[in-house]
Parts: structure tokens; sequence; C-alpha cells
């Protein structure tokens, strides 16, 4: 018996035929043209669709349509599905770069608008998501920034090894900003990829600490000691707990 895979959603450029008239009276006369459209469908099933410039660029608001309204109005355009790809991948380099750019520079509007750039063309990609949620975060827009947290936590791609250092910059910056369950599980998130990081289980600990939960703070760094005794801050931190337990009195 085959095994049926769910059909890819539908994505590209597809066009739509514009009938208006010209003149009046005797003179009126019927012109045909093409409209331009980047299709992407959503989780839903919904139709999302917004109209495409001659130089492949997006403009005017997104409109959501049904499958079927796609099927019977629209034809795909597979070379200009082609050649927006091309054109998109190579925009949202340039604006992931520059968004890069600002935010190390504190630039973190200019950043933002980089990033959202980016993400309206592949709103996947890791480095935006992960930027524009690092800008929110340094403006205290923590409403914002769960938004992000929930996005690149159903991302697997967000903690590759490729991307660790945005990934653990994220989380930390999520603890420094007093989020301390979304760190929490941001990092859980992270050890169902990589059990064995030791760092991951340093970084839970310090989370469970600023949230006031000692006992699985001891519990994590002791995980994170075992995978790595010679970890500088892991020992630190342990040294830490250990005078603060000393010098509190029994309750």
């Amino acid at each position: 018996m085959e095994t049926e895979y769910p059909a890819p959603p539908i994505t590209g450029v597809f066009s739509q035929k514009i009938v208006s008239s010209i003149g009046t009276g005797t003179t009126a006369r019927k012109t045909e043209s093409l409209a331009y459209f980047f299709v992407r469908e959503r989780d839903g099933g919904e139709i999302e669709t917004q109209c495409l410039s001659p130089a492949n660029e997006l403009f005017g608001e997104k409109k959501t349509i049904t499958r079927e309204e796609l099927l019977e109005n629209f034809l795909p355009d597979p070379q200009r599905s082609l050649d927006f790809a091309k054109s998109s991948a190579d925009t949202v380099r340039v604006a992931v770069a520059r968004g890069d750019k600002f935010l190390k520079q504190g630039a973190h509007y200019s950043a933002e608008f980089e990033y959202n750039k980016a993400l309206a063309l592949e709103e996947e990609n890791v480095r935006a998501n992960f930027g524009i949620g690092l800008c929110y975060i340094a403006r205290e827009e923590n409403d914002k920034a769960r938004a992000v947290f929930d996005r690149l936590v159903k991302l697997e791609a967000a903690f590759s090894p490729q991307h660790k250092h945005l990934f653990n910059e994220f989380g930390i910056c999520l603890r420094m900003a007093g989020m301390y369950d979304e760190a929490l599980a941001y990092y859980s998130r992270a050890l169902e990829l990589a059990p064995d990081d030791e760092n991951l289980h340093y970084n839970m600990a310090r989370a469970a600490y600023g949230k006031g939960e000692g006992e699985d703070a001891v519990r994590y760094l002791a995980e994170c000691l075992r995978l790595n005794p010679r970890h500088p801050e892991a020992l630190q931190f342990k040294a830490f707990l250990e005078r603060r337990i000393a010098v509190e009195p029994p309750e």
C-alpha cells in the first residue's frame, strides 16, 4: 500500500487576466492585460496574494482568497516564479546583512525595518527572526519579542549548529530581559535537539535561578558539570550558589 503524502503548499507567481473598457458609445472597446501576484498558501489552507510589479517587487496590501478562487481566476507562471525566487533571495540576503549591521550599531529601528523587509519575502528566515527578536528585546517590547519567540521555537532550523551563536544570544537576552519562562521554554526546545550541550544546561540553570527556582537551578547546573566538569562559568556559578546557601539562614 502506497503512503499518501500531503500536497506541498501552493507558492509562486500567478497571473490574472484583467479586462477593462476604454471609451464610450460606438468608440468603446475592451482591452486585456495581465496582472501578476505572488501567491502563498497559509497553514490553515487560505491563499494569500500580493501584487507584483514588473520589477518583481511586492506592493499593495495582502489579500486572502480561497483555493477555488485561485484555480478559477489565476494561472501559474513558472518562469516568473523562478525569476521572483532568485530576486527575492538576493533581496533577503542584502536586507538581513543590513539588519545585522544596524543591530550591531544599536540602530534598532533601522535594523527592524531591514529584517521586516526580509521576512516579508521569507517568513522562516532564521537570521531575520533572531535579529528582529533581539531588536524588540533591546527596546523592551516584550509582547513583540514573545511573538517572535513563539515563531522561533517552531522552527527546527533555528536550533541547527550553524545558528548556534544566534540562539544562544537570543536565549541569554530573553533571560536578561526577565523573560524567564520564555528562556526556559526556549532552552528546553534546544535541548530536544542537542541534549548533550553543556552550555544549554548552564543557561537553563541561570534562567531557573533568575525565576527563583533554586532547586531546578542546582539540577541543571549539575547536569552541565556532569557533561563538562571544567566548565568555567558553571564552576563560578556553583561557587556562588554554595556561598548563598551557606549564608542564608534556615527556614
